[in-house]
């Protein structure tokens, strides 16, 4: 007997009575859900996973915007030299942070979306990724692309005129950093809209 698919993406599938037996009707056709614990792969190593993945973009997204709210505003009544010293030291110690949870938002975040992947096909189903997760994964690549032009350019930059006392260029650098950095701080909410609205 062949179901019917119903709905948009992998939380909608149905799978064949004889994959998943209804409590009603042997036959019948009943829903895949494959967020349920009794269908994603190794439970507790996704659930840390999961974890990790969640507590690094916190990371990132909060550190960005305590830095782009807070920090920056509350240094401005502060001379060039010490105000830019100060920013970039900053900066140095947080963006050292964002490059591990960059690493571990990649890691688990490939990791939890292939295994999921690679059971549903066992369990000799098409693996369509929900539209959240594209959504996120498309994001999510943007924000480190950006990272990376703030990390490895920019701050290069800021690093330059820093140690060579050139105060004009590094607030000039700054003002590009924070640019920069309000357009990932952007890209962050909106990943983590997608995420809870799209599912």
């Amino acid at each position: 007997m062949e179901c019917s698919s119903k709905g948009k993406g992998t939380a909608s599938l149905y799978a064949p009575a004889h994959a998943i037996p209804s409590a009603r009707h042997p036959m019948a056709c009943a829903p895949l859900n494959l967020y349920s614990s009794h269908f994603i792969p190794h439970p507790m190593i996704y659930a840390s996973l999961k974890l990790i993945h969640v507590l690094s973009i916190v990371l990132w997204i909060g550190g960005m915007f305590f830095a782009h709210a807070f920090l920056r505003p509350a240094v401005q009544s502060l001379e060039p030299p010490v105000r830019i010293r100060l920013m970039h030291d900053v900066l140095k110690r947080f963006f050292t942070y964002v490059q591990v949870a960059v690493l571990l938002v990649l890691f688990s975040g490939l990791w939890m979306i292939g295994r999921v992947a690679k059971e549903t096909v066992q369990a000799g189903l098409p693996f369509n990724m929900p539209l959240g997760w594209t959504v996120m994964t498309t994001l999510g690549i943007l924000m480190i692309v950006v990272f990376g032009h703030i990390r490895f350019a920019l701050f290069k930059r800021l690093s330059r005129a820093v140690s060579a006392s050139d105060w004009p260029a590094g607030g000039a650098a700054l003002a590009s950093i924070r640019t920069w950095v309000g357009v990932n701080l952007i890209l962050g909410v909106a990943t983590i809209a997608a995420t809870l609205l799209l599912g």
